[in-house]
């Protein structure tokens, strides 16, 4: 669905990320949503001598991209790293979506992710007696296609 108006931009507060279909809860942030393609570099020497430099369009790289969310008594994220871990490639494989919706819960654009694997988790937040700060779980997925749809 479009923005409203043509000069509206879509805020960075209203997204959601799901696993194989199922939305992860307590999410606070998500970055390195980066979509990239290998560049070529080749030289030649043109008929009238001239030097000549070019590039071309190569092979879509593959990525990664980071999450962060509140601790919770949820295994889910540590039981995938576990899976993948433990060398057990058919289920450490998922899917993965990164919905950005419109002010008013729209969806605007969606980012699907195919061949996902998580690489690390990391427990955020200090550890201090007396704090009020909440803690969160960092994870990295790493996949192998992306799509814009």
């Amino acid at each position: 669905m479009p923005l409203a108006d043509a000069m509206d931009m879509a805020t960075a507060y209203s997204f959601s990320v799901s696993i194989d279909g199922v939305e992860v809860p307590y999410v606070m942030e998500v970055s390195g949503l980066k979509a990239e393609v290998d560049m070529i570099t080749y030289s030649e020497q043109a008929k009238d001598g001239k030097f000549v430099a070019r590039q071309v369009m190569g092979r879509a790289k593959t990525g990664q991209f980071n999450v962060v969310r509140g601790l919770t008594d949820s295994k889910t994220v540590t039981d995938w790293l576990k899976s993948v871990m433990q060398g057990d490639i058919k289920g450490a494989r998922k899917t993965a979506e990164v919905c950005i919706y419109t002010s008013d819960g729209q969806p605007l654009r969606r980012l699907n992710f195919r061949n996902c694997w998580i690489k690390d988790v990391e427990l955020g937040g200090t550890l201090k007696a007396g704090s009020t700060e909440a803690l969160t779980e960092k994870f990295t997925v790493c996949w192998d296609e992306m799509e814009y749809a």
